[in-house]
Order: C-alpha cells, then sequence, then structure tokens
C-alpha cells in the first residue's frame, strides 16, 4: 500500500524537480514493492546510432526509485540518492521506455531498490539498476 498518492508523487515531481519534466514521466503503480514509470518517446533522447541515450534511462531509473521510496515512507522529500548503478543490457529501440521499480530493503537511513528497463515494443530487459537513497531522520 502506498502512503503517498499518484498526483502527490506527481505534484512534488513538477513543483520541487522541475527538470524531471523534460522526460514526462507518467507514473502508472505507485509501491513500494512495484512502481512503474513510463518515459514517452521523444526524439530528443537519441543519441548517435538512433538508440536512446543512457543518461535518459538513468534519470527514469532515478524517478522510479524515488517514488518506490515516497510510496514506502509518505512524503519525504529529502530522501536523496547516494548510489545509481546501471547495466546497459541491450539497446533501447526509439520508443517509449518503461521502468518497474521496486524495494528490496528499507531501514532507518537507507532504502535499497532495484529497477528493471523495458521498451515499451519488446519484452527483453534494456538496463537493469540497482540504486540506494540517504533517509533523512525522521522530524526532520
Amino acid at each position: 500500500m502506498s502512503r503517498i498518492s499518484v498526483t502527490e508523487f506527481e505534484a512534488i515531481l513538477r513543483e520541487k524537480l522541475p527538470f524531471a519534466q523534460a522526460l514526462a514521466p507518467e507514473i502508472v503503480e505507485l509501491a513500494p514493492e512495484r512502481t512503474v514509470v513510463r518515459m514517452p518517446y521523444k526524439s530528443d533522447f537519441l543519441r548517435p546510432g538512433g538508440t536512446i541515450g543512457g543518461p535518459m534511462l538513468m534519470a527514469l531509473a532515478d524517478i522510479a526509485v524515488y517514488g518506490a521510496v515516497m510510496a514506502a515512507l509518505g512524503p519525504v522529500e529529502q530522501a536523496v540518492t547516494t548510489s545509481l548503478t546501471i547495466n546497459f543490457l541491450r539497446l533501447p529501440p526509439p520508443a517509449d521506455i518503461v521502468a518497474h521499480a521496486r524495494l528490496i530493503k528499507i531501514g532507518r537511513r537507507l532504502a535499497v531498490g532495484t529497477v528493471e528497463l523495458f521498451s515499451a515494443e519488446e519484452t527483453e530487459m534494456v538496463a537493469h539498476v540497482s540504486a540506494t537513497y540517504s533517509i533523512p531522520p525522521r522530524g526532520e
């Protein structure tokens, strides 16, 4: 069960993280055990070779894990990424990218999650991400 609504999370992205709007993320599901975010295709995201650029994939994964953290804790805006490791597995074609995130551990100070990234048109993963978020002490 999520401790923040999709509408509340979208408002945080819009108001507190305006740079995220460049990706135009669509929040499909929002829960600690399953957060799904779709990044609609834009030709601006292509790199030479006609594939979606790595920085776009990393940003999408980061948004998805941030959503999962918020779903677990509620609106803790000061939770920040401390580590994000991405393994690029396949070249994603020019299409929407879908991120499937889940938290695998949430403690008092750290949350650890994984993200599987897929091209909307394919069933094989294009990238796998491990991310850790720092959680501020309660009351800050």
